[in-house]
């Protein structure tokens, strides 16, 4: 090898090396490093072997033969089907008569230069292979992947070292041994980094669904929210990265974005964990750690018997026994304040319940009730039948929740950012607590808590706003409402893209590729998926055409 082709060599090496650094994905990893060795030795063929994780086997992980036209594993998708190579034999003792297992066990390369005429390894696998495709392996190099703490991690070994002039297989040169240990040596590095990465990386996962799991176990509801809402903003963030026409065409996201952006979802309830659970599951306008409205059932019990008892008195009063119509008077009056009463107690175990808006004659109804009922409680007083706590809740306009109550509840999106803005996150997803902070926010910026508009906003925040508010309508699992049909939610949702509560071309976008209905395939009951107008949602001027997405796009991946 002259000066020329060593320089060369050297500089492709370098820019491997550079490559291999870059990559993210393992798989293309493998066989990039592969392709690599192959490339810087003229081999025809090569396979790359992981170490399992009990440390016992090699794996066969890529395999490639270019006079063959064989591409098995790696990013083909093609499956090896072939088993694991032992590093001991039957008797324990460690294999070294495959060669592959040999490198990985005396940790040194091998370099034969015709595996018919090798004596000391088995290469019965390869007559077998060489028989059944007409092949001839004869040149070997396996050289043995090692770490920086110095563990074999795998083995990479070339076959047929061709001569670039005369096309014949030939014997692996020191110079190609040498070039290939170097690779070698940088694969494991870059191969080790991306394993530490991802293990990180799921680490991290795990964590986080630690944290939503301790939410869940303070609130199921809650916790099915954080599962759910950070698949619809996914759905919904493909969807507008697919659009190629209109307010939204320039917005693109790479792997690092959507990994960012699903962190973030996974993330945007966090502070929930600070939320007292007998408000978060709220399912009664009088419910705190008990529903109180057994209290009152309790005190009409005690009216009714009060009455009871003022006639038993009226009777004894009278000295002598009544007369039959003078009883019957009496006992109708009975029927009639029970009756009443029963009535009373009814409207106000209905009025306990919450719902969209009640109705401000009911309001009155429940603050004339409190006026002019009394009870004599157990210290033998007369009391207000409702006391104002009782009366504060039983008049809520909407929902179950008081307007304090409402403020501990919007208080975890306070909690959510300061956690999140405690973290040192990496350049890579250092908006994480912007994405997840801003998801109670409003275009008009009369949101919460910073109130933003609309162009202080990323995107990916106001996807999340779309995504939380739309679950949370269609949720099917809260104690204090059922899940709506498609057709309801979606109504709801196209006033909010009118009235500047949510982002209108995110909406937009949200209806014309039918991100609902992916959802809603998965994520709803089967009753709740209603016919949806999409022509009344939109106004005249959302084209569908400017919401087209890519001729292979697939907003519903």
């Amino acid at each position: 090898m002259n000066n020329d082709e060593l320089l060369h060599r050297l500089e492709q090496l370098n820019r491997i090396g550079v490559g291999l650094s870059r990559e993210r994905n393992i798989d293309r990893l493998l066989e990039d490093i592969l392709l690599a060795a192959k490339g810087i030795t003229g081999a025809d063929g090569g396979t790359l072997y992981r170490m399992n994780e009990a440390g016992t086997h090699l794996r066969f992980e890529i395999m490639h033969t270019n006079s063959l036209g064989l591409a098995l594993g790696g990013t083909t998708g093609k499956k090896i089907d072939l088993p694991d190579l032992p590093l001991t034999n039957a008797a324990g003792q460690p294999n070294l008569n495959l060669v592959a297992a040999y490198a990985a066990l005396k940790e040194e390369t091998v370099n034969i230069a015709d595996a018919y005429c090798e004596e000391g390894f088995d290469f019965s696998g390869t007559r077998r292979f060489d028989a059944q495709t007409g092949y001839r392996s004869r040149s070997f190099l396996t050289v043995p992947m090692k770490n920086h703490e110095d563990h074999i991690i795998g083995v990479l070994q070339l076959i047929n070292a061709t001569d670039l002039h005369s096309g014949e297989v030939v014997r692996f040169s020191r110079a190609d041994q040498q070039m290939v240990e170097s690779l070698a040596s940088q694969a494991a590095i870059a191969l080790t980094n991306r394993q530490l990465i991802d293990q990180l990386e799921n680490l991290f996962e795990s964590f986080i669904g630690l944290i939503n799991l301790a939410i869940d176990e303070k609130s199921h509801y809650t916790g099915g929210h954080c599962q759910r809402v950070p698949v619809l903003t996914m759905l919904l963030a493909e969807a507008v990265n697919a659009t190629t026409q209109g307010a939204l065409a320039g917005f693109r996201m790479s792997d690092k974005d959507r990994y960012e952006l699903k962190i973030a979802g996974l993330l945007h309830d966090c502070g929930k964990i600070t939320t007292p659970v007998h408000v978060v599951d709220k399912a009664t306008k009088l419910e705190t750690l008990f529903d109180r409205i057994a209290l009152i059932d309790t005190r009409y019990e005690v009216l009714k018997r009060d009455a009871e008892i003022r006639l038993l008195r009226a009777q004894l009063a009278a000295g002598q026994p009544l007369d039959a119509e003078a009883e019957a008077a009496l006992a109708r009056q009975l029927a009639e304040e029970s009756a009443q009463l029963d009535a009373e107690r009814d409207f106000l175990r209905r009025t306990n319940t919450g719902g969209e808006a009640m109705r401000e004659e009911d309001q009155h109804a429940v603050r004339d009730i409190a006026a002019r009922r009394s009870w004599r409680d157990p210290a033998g007083e007369e009391s207000p039948l409702l006391n104002a706590d009782e009366i504060a809740n039983l008049t809520i306009r909407a929902g179950t929740l008081t307007a304090q109550e409402r403020e501990i509840i919007n208080h975890h999106i306070v909690a959510t950012i300061r956690m999140l803005e405690q973290l040192p996150w990496p350049k890579h997803l250092r908006r994480v607590p912007e994405y997840a902070g801003g998801h109670h926010e409003r275009m008009d910026g009369k949101g919460y808590p910073k109130g933003l508009k609309r162009e202080e906003m990323s995107v990916q925040a106001r996807i999340m706003g779309i995504a939380d508010i739309f679950e949370a309508l269609t949720a099917r699992d809260r104690p204090y409402k059922p899940g709506m049909k498609l057709s309801q939610a979606m109504g709801i949702m196209a006033n909010f893209a009118r009235n500047g509560h949510i982002d209108p071309d995110l909406f937009a976008v949200f209806v014309r590729q039918q991100v609902y209905l992916h959802y809603a395939r998965t994520h709803l009951a089967e009753a709740q998926i209603d016919e949806v107008d999409e022509s009344a949602l939109l106004p005249a001027t959302a084209c569908s055409a400017n919401l087209r997405p890519a001729a292979n796009a697939n907003p519903g991946r």
